[in-house]
Order: C-alpha cells, then structure tokens, then sequence
C-alpha cells in the first residue's frame, strides 16, 4: 500500500512539473517589464549632470556659507574634509550620467546611422569627465561605465593629464562627425522637440551642438593657461576657428516647473533654510558695485529658519549682509560680540533668493554665450585669438544680466541699467586690471555652477579672495580638489590606493595637473 501512495504521488508530481514547464516562461515574465531601451532616452537622462553643490564648490569659492559647526554640516565652511559634502560630483556623475552614456554608447555602435546622437554623446561625456577630473585629480576613465557592458566592476584610475588629452581628441573628433544631413535628435534636452529653446531640424540641431563641443574645448584650452601656455593657445585658436557661442541662444541648460521637476540642490535651501547663508565676499562684490542681479541672488527673510513662510522678502542691495567666512554660528550670534548677531531662528545676515536664483523652478547652466565671452575676453587679452577684449569682456556682462529674465519672479534687465553697470568702477574694462575684471565676473556668472567656479578659481586665481583661516588645516591656503569617496577605498580598494598615491595624497591641498602653484 505504501509503494502504491509513492507512486501515485511521483506520478502527480511529475504531471505537475509537467503543467508548470509548459507555462513557465509566460508565467515569469512581466509582460510590462521595460526590454529594450532607445538609447536617446539614456542620452537625455544623462544631460542633467552635477553642477556642484553649495556646501563644497560654492563655498570653497567664498559664494555660500553654512556656518554652523555641526558634524557632516562641519565641511568646508571650517577647512574639513567631510565626506559627504565631497561625494554629491562623484555620486551624480558615474552611477547615473556616465552610465547611462556608455550604455547608450554601446547599444549605437561607432557604424550606427544615429551619428548625430552618438556624437552628442560623445561631446557631453566629455563634459563630464572634464568636470570629474577638474574635482579630483585621478580618476576612472578609460574603463569607467564598462561593469554591463564589459563586466569591469572595479575600474582603474587614469591620469588626469592623459585624460585631459584624451577629451581634447574626443571634442575635437565628435563635433567634426556632426552631420547636418544625419539625424535630428529630438530628445535633446538642450536644443531638442522640448527644449526651451527647439532647434527644429539637424541641420540647425548640429549646428548648435558645434559651438556647444567648440565651447567646451576653449574651457578645456584655457585650464592649461598656468601649466602649458603654448599649447593652452593653440587649443583656444582651434576652438575659437572651429566656432564657438555666439549668443544666449545657445546657451546649453535646462528649466524646472518647480512642482514636478526641481532643482534639488534649491529645494533644500529651501526645506532647510536654517543653513543657507550668502559668504560676504560676495556679498560685498554686488553691494559694492551696484549689480543688478544682486537683487534676484540675495534676500533677507524675517525669520531665516523658515524662509518659505516670507513671500516678500527685502532684497534691497543695500541692507545685504554677507556672513563672514570661517566664522561658527555662536560667535556670528552672540549679542555682546562684533557680529550682526541672531534674528528669528537663524542669523541676522543674508541668504540667497528662494524665489529666484535659488528657486526649485530656477535653470541649471552648463555651458553659456557669458562663460565662453569671458574666456575669449581673456584670450584676447593674452593676445592668443584676434578681436577686442573688452568687447568679449562687455558681452560677458551682457549676456548673463540678460538671462536673468528666464529665472522665476524677476523682471527683465533693462539696456540702460547693464550700461550703468558697465560704467561702475569695478566693472569698467581696464586693460591693467582685466584678468581681476573678466574672472571676477566669470565667477559672478557661475553663481548656480559651483564646479565650474571652483576651477576658474584654482586656474586664474581670481577674484583675489582672502583664505579661510578657522584653522590651518589648509595650511593657510584653500582647498584644491575635493577627496575621493571613503565607499572607493574600501571597494575599489587597489585601484584608490594607487590612485592616492598618485596625486600626492587623497586630501584636500593635493593639485590637479594643471593647478601648479
């Protein structure tokens, strides 16, 4: 009787495996699950790339302070290096932009007719990576992104000179593959269907993501300005003969909704506005030469804690206030001390504008008509491209006062409030004084691209800030690239350590290759 139970029961079970065999592949796949993906999308996904964050580039640069000494709200404020304010470039480039990029890359093929997209692929990859050396030195490059599409799960460090030379051939050959007959590109953040500002067709398209590839190459040039000045003017002579921005039309950024899509960076000012303090240097740079901006940058609150609940704030540049740097909150509040002390739950200085350059609704910059007039205003006044320099220089200023209409709550700058500003002393073009003039105004126009301000800053040396001295943790100096991740050290554990030492120590005062003293 037992056997016969046996076999009925393996019989069953037989016929049953049988049954679930037949239905097993419909049973287990979803049929809603995403198999293919078009690699346009993982191109626009990857657009949106890290502009810095207030607490480390912002604040390094003297723009932003958090002045209160608080564990992980410790950072650079008091020369610290804290990992979680040196990680968000590291975070927001390689497990999203880069990724996604090398993805997108693979699934095209170098022989793929979609040229056009796989070139603009090419061009902001670039861009990023520019970033992420600039930032740390070191870094993964050559087998960075790989881990689906090669299984190299811990890649090696490259040098960051070699990589340099390797985005300038990356630059240089993506924007000379740009075809205007090839494809039009319409999830294109930046010029694409949905863009602000939609190129329409390729031929228009192509041309736009030219001066947007040439432009980068010029920033790329000019970083050799210290190092190398040969070859920084002839690749600014290639960039500028290529064909570089010529107006805010190409400007290269993308707008929020501030409901559905914001700026995250903005929106914790917002949410935690207990810590978001405007640095008096630069404080004092827009009182002290009446800039127009200054009122779409800066705001006093009635209660700094709880800034959202003040839906009028004064922005008058006169009553702006910076907080000193380097100074801790208790001091900055204590009523008998030289300081402007407390007022509400917070701090009686100012904080920049949540209603507009600090509004989640605000635009992020990448690549802009000022930025690049700038460095042509430098170039030229080095002598290393034809035209004027205080023409570059002029429509510098022009064009990023100009842009302040597309920010939330602002009111277009007027031809005659930018030709006050341009006749102010400390504004007027002076050859004497111009590297001050033009990179003091370059770091104005990088309010909201806190990585690009930090590199300008190490590269030219202006504007001529005073070290943070809390502590010489920096041994009198400042910061000159952020620390790689802890998480690296302890799982790409070979490749940090030669990387380390590399660079001369993964800490704050170790130099970029073109960042000489």
């Amino acid at each position: 009787m037992k056997s016969f139970k046996q076999y009925i029961l393996s019989v069953t079970t037989l016929l049953l495996l049988g049954s679930c065999d037949k239905d097993f592949i419909e049973i287990n796949t979803n049929p809603y699950a995403v198999t293919e993906i078009d690699p346009a999308l993982l191109f626009a996904g990857a657009q949106r790339t890290h502009l810095g964050n207030w607490t480390a580039e912002h604040t390094i640069v003297q723009q932003f302070v958090n002045p209160y000494n608080q564990g992980a709200t410790l950072g650079f404020n008091f020369n610290e290096d804290i990992d979680g304010v040196s990680n968000p470039k590291w975070d927001q480039s390689y497990p999203g932009p880069i990724k996604n990029m090398m993805q997108a890359m693979s699934l095209l093929g170098e022989d793929t007719e979609r040229s056009n997209l796989y070139n603009m692929l090419r061009i902001w990859k670039a861009q990023v990576f520019m970033g992420l050396v600039d930032a740390y030195g070191d870094v993964p490059y050559f087998d960075a992104g790989k881990a689906v599409t090669e299984g190299i799960f811990f890649p090696a460090y490259d040098d960051d000179a070699v990589i340099y030379e390797d985005l300038r051939k990356e630059l240089t050959e993506a924007v000379s593959a740009l075809n205007p007959s090839a494809d039009y590109v319409a999830e294109d953040l930046f010029f694409g269907s949905n863009s602000e500002s939609p190129s329409g067709n390729a031929s228009a398209q192509v041309e736009q993501w030219k001066k947007l590839g040439n432009s980068l190459l010029l920033r790329l040039g000019m970083r050799y300005s210290k190092i190398d000045e040969s070859k920084a003017q002839a690749i600014v002579t290639q960039a500028f003969n290529a064909g570089v921005m010529t107006s805010n039309a190409d400007n290269a950024y993308v707008k929020y909704d501030g409901t559905l899509y914001t700026q995250a960076e903005n929106s914790n000012l917002r949410n935690f506005s207990y810590f978001n303090y405007a640095a008096e240097p630069f404080v004092n740079q827009l009182k002290s030469t009446n800039d127009p901006r200054g009122q779409y940058i800066l705001a006093v609150y009635e209660d700094p804690a709880a800034v959202a609940n003040d839906l009028d704030p004064d922005t008058e540049l006169a009553n702006q206030y910076g907080v000193p740097v380097g100074v801790i909150s208790t001091d900055l509040a204590d009523p008998n001390g030289p300081y402007r002390g407390a007022r509400g739950g917070g701090l009686d200085y100012s904080q920049l504008n949540i209603y507009s350059v600090v509004s989640p609704a605000a635009p992020d910059f990448w690549v802009t008509y000022a930025q690049t007039s700038f460095l042509l205003a430098e170039a030229a006044h080095r002598g290393w491209i034809v035209g004027n320099a205080q023409t570059y220089y002029e429509n510098g200023v022009k064009a990023d006062l100009k842009v302040y209409a597309l920010y939330p709550h602002t009111n277009p700058i007027t031809d005659a409030e930018i030709e006050t500003y341009l006749a102010q002393d400390g504004v007027a073009y002076n050859s004497t004084d111009a590297l001050n003039l033009i990179n003091t105004q370059y770091w104005i126009a990088n309010i909201r691209n806190g990585t690009e301000a930090f590199a300008n800053f190490r590269r030219s040396g202006f504007p001529e800030l005073s070290p943070n001295l809390s502590n010489n943790n920096l041994q009198g100096g400042f910061a000159r690239r952020l620390s790689y991740p802890d998480y690296e050290a302890s799982t790409n554990t070979e490749n940090y350590t030669v990387a380390s030492e590399a660079i001369g120590g993964d800490n704050l005062l170790s130099r970029v290759f073109w960042d000489i003293p």
